[in-house]
């Protein structure tokens, strides 16, 4: 550092014609100070300028740069050389990143230039959207603030204010422009009028993605923001996107963020990476490389998996419970769900959503739901999980579906599950919908809460409540009991009875909390031990599972979350609706293995094919109000979990160690006092303390009279004589 400021020194002498002296004093100082930013990983252009200017007046620059060089070694303003084409620079910074306590970037920098189409590339939690939002926000370091900006949200936030709005009324405030340029655009992409004039809760994921897009293109931005900007597209649109980005936008910045490759190779000029090295210590900085995905790859070959959905030794793994078994059910391809001549239409509707629908599926199932957007794949799905009813039950359909079947559904706005959660732990989130033994998140959804209506029914018919269920003669069979009516004389009512009196949702209500009794939700503990290690299984760390709160998880974690809270009951069905959101190409190898390996029965929506083609054989084309099928899923091994049985012993076991650690604990160790043949041990043969399990283990050698295991645990040399334990013996 002294020899890098001898010419700054020299400048300083001749212009103020001090002494040798004094100029080897101001040398070492500022070798000094600047040592000291050093070591503090103090970059900052203007720290160093108010640090020194004072002493070096017009070398700050030059000797914080060669500072940083010496220091750091490697600087990340050098992947930018070359990128000139003579398009006009709109931004060129250096600045720190941080979320919340955590930073995400240290002294990177950023360079952009207008018409440029960037992918921003990183891990689940690497902060790409943190750094978008900062962008569009204006809150980096030395931001232009003169440009404009738009940012299109990925739809990973519910927010209901929003989702109340009308689609044209808030397309004309946001873009400020006239009803007729945006009815125009939005027909474009097909918008009918019901959509134009509706809310925009009302529309599909798909639609809403469209929308924001629609807003987008309306807002003759400098720099636009696409973040996931294909969840929910079908392909005809993912195809208008990319034409439009390439062809209508000469003049705007793009910066993208999307964990679909084929998308990313086929729209982007420029990769930004976010890379960590060994000489730049714990932080990570933007490296810029010019090209598509593919030239990126060439580049640096360890970024292969963003073009393969690989799961190899080392990467992220994923472990789903296997599901408990199901009354009756002794193949894995023998039917839990069979649908024929189902047909199904929205309250007020004159026309049929879906009609003339024939399902079956079984723990082999491994199915994907395909079809354009507002085609009714969702609708197909919550029929299957039990949120709506056919159109025409009752009235020559047959909808049957295994009483206890469990079943786990991830909606396509898989974030809904936990807006209400945001300041929680992933692990206090888990307590409160699983602590009563059964899903409560299911039960207080509207497709379970009771009504007015079927509560003024159960006090019509003084209904107390529902004490029991059984199969009898092929009917399912439900024990009422009344007000005022002695427990002998309670009496069992048919599911058919129930359902035309009106008891849907309290019907449903039971069964869910059958079925989660059948698996024994009532025994599993949730501790956040307990929990926290089943998050591990999906790649939750307990830095984010138990100390971190929902609102800190990128998207990716939060979906991991929420397959994690699905899986916590064991389910025999997991229905996905687009998976494939929110994750990197790391995380979907693990998704798709998982559920490779998993015994239960899989259905997903998905516009994924590479993903969806890795798990599923069977396809379900819904198109037109019908669903086609496609292909056959093949015979698969039957897995299933632990029986409540098992688990109902487990627990008794569990709670009997803990019961003799705890006598074992206020006994101080000293069991002897019945006057035992054999001595008790709290250290081994060699002076070691023997743990709680050798105790545990010792006591029932003991009691047994096990001399060969009693030596064992206290770890005997044969031929030897343990002092204070000579009955043990000399082992031969």
């Amino acid at each position: 550092l002294r020899e890098s400021l001898l010419d700054a020194s020299a400048d300083n002498n001749n212009n103020n014609n001090g002494s040798s002296e004094l100029d080897e004093e101001v040398l070492i100082y500022c070798s000094f100070l600047a040592a000291g930013l050093a070591d503090a990983n103090e970059y900052d252009a203007s720290v160093w300028e108010e640090t020194l200017s004072g002493m070096i007046a017009g070398k700050v620059e030059d000797f914080r740069m060669k500072t940083f060089q010496h220091f750091v070694g490697e600087d990340d303003a050098e992947s930018y050389s070359g990128e000139d084409d003579g398009a006009e620079e709109l931004c060129n910074l250096r600045f720190n990143l941080a979320y919340g306590g955590k930073i995400l970037l240290h002294q990177t920098k950023l360079r952009l230039l207008r018409g440029h189409r960037y992918g921003l590339v990183g891990q689940n939690g690497a902060g790409k959207t943190t750094l978008m939002n900062a962008i569009n926000n204006g809150k980096l370091d030395g931001w232009p603030m003169e440009l404009k900006t738009h940012y299109v949200d990925s739809g990973s936030n519910v927010d209901p204010v929003y989702e109340a709005r009308n689609v044209l009324e808030d397309l004309m405030e946001v873009t400020s422009k006239p009803k007729a340029d945006c009815i125009a655009m939005l027909q474009v992409l097909k918008f009918t009028d019901d959509m134009i004039n509706g809310t925009i809760g009302a529309l599909s994921g798909g639609w809403q993605m469209k929308l924001r897009l629609v807003t987008a293109v309306l807002m003759d931005a400098d720099i636009l923001l696409l973040d996931e900007p294909t969840n929910h597209l079908d392909a005809g649109t993912v195809q208008w996107l990319v034409r439009y980005l390439l062809e209508d936008l000469n003049d705007t910045t793009v910066i993208c963020v999307s964990h679909d490759t084929p998308f990313m190779e086929r729209i982007c000029s420029d990769i930004i990476h976010y890379e960590q090295r060994a000489v730049w210590g714990p932080y990570r900085k933007l490296v810029h490389y010019g090209g598509t995905m593919s030239a990126f790859v060439e580049k640096i070959p360890q970024a292969k998996h963003y073009f393969e959905l690989s799961n190899e030794e080392g990467q992220l793994k994923l472990k789903f419970p296997d599901p408990g078994r199901l009354e009756g059910i002794r193949t894995s391809t023998q039917k839990f769900l069979e649908m024929a001549s189902v047909d199904f239409a929205y309250p007020g509707a004159t026309t049929n959503q879906l009609t003339n629908v024939n399902l079956k599926m079984s723990l082999s199932s491994r199915i994907a739901v395909l079809g354009a957007n507002g085609a009714g794949k969702t609708t197909l799905i919550k029929m299957i999980v039990g949120e709506t009813q056919p159109s025409n039950l009752g009235g020559g359909c047959k909808f049957e579906v295994h009483p206890n079947l469990r079943v786990a559904y991830v909606a396509q706005h898989a974030f809904a599950h936990v807006e209400h959660h945001m300041e929680n732990s992933p692990v206090s989130y888990i307590q409160w919908r699983f602590k009563d033994g059964f899903d409560r998140e299911k039960l207080e959804s509207e497709a379970y809460k009771m009504g007015e209506e079927e509560h003024k029914i159960i006090e019509e018919h003084m209904f107390e409540d529902i004490w029991s269920r059984r199969m009898k003669a092929g009917q399912l069979e439900y024990e009422m009991k009344k007000r005022n009516v002695r427990e002998k004389d309670n009496k069992y009512y048919t599911r058919n009875e129930l359902l035309a009196l009106g008891l849907e949702k309290w019907l449903k209500q039971v069964d869910e909390k059958i079925a989660a009794k059948e698996a024994g939700l009532d025994l599993r503990p949730t501790t956040t031990t307990e929990i926290q290690k089943h998050l591990n299984d999906f790649g939750l760390a307990q830095e984010f599972g138990t100390y971190g709160k929902i609102r800190g998880l990128s998207g990716g974690q939060k979906v991991k979350l929420v397959l994690a809270a699905a899986m916590w009951n064991c389910p025999h069905l997991l229905v996905l609706d687009e998976p494939t959101n929110y994750l990197d190409r790391e995380a979907l190898g693990a998704l798709s293995s998982a559920l490779n390996d998993w015994g239960g029965s899989v259905l997903m929506i998905s516009h994924n094919k590479e993903f969806y083609s890795s798990v599923c054989k069977e396809e379900w084309i819904v198109a037109d109000g019908t669903v086609t099928i496609q292909g056959v899923s093949t015979e698969r091994k039957l897995k299933v979990g632990k029986s409540k049985k098992t688990r109902q012993k487990e627990l008794e076991q569990a709670q009997k160690d803990e019961n003799e650690d705890a006598i074992l604990e206020k006994a101080g160790g000293n069991m002897n006092a019945n006057g035992d043949k054999y001595k008790d041990a709290t250290t081994n043969f060699w002076g070691q303390t023997v743990s709680k399990k050798e105790l545990r283990n010792y006591e029932k050698a003991k009691k047994k009279g096990d001399v060969a295991r009693m030596r064992e645990l206290l770890q005997i040399p044969k031929g030897k004589v343990m002092p204070g334990h000579e009955e043990l013996g000399d082992g031969k």
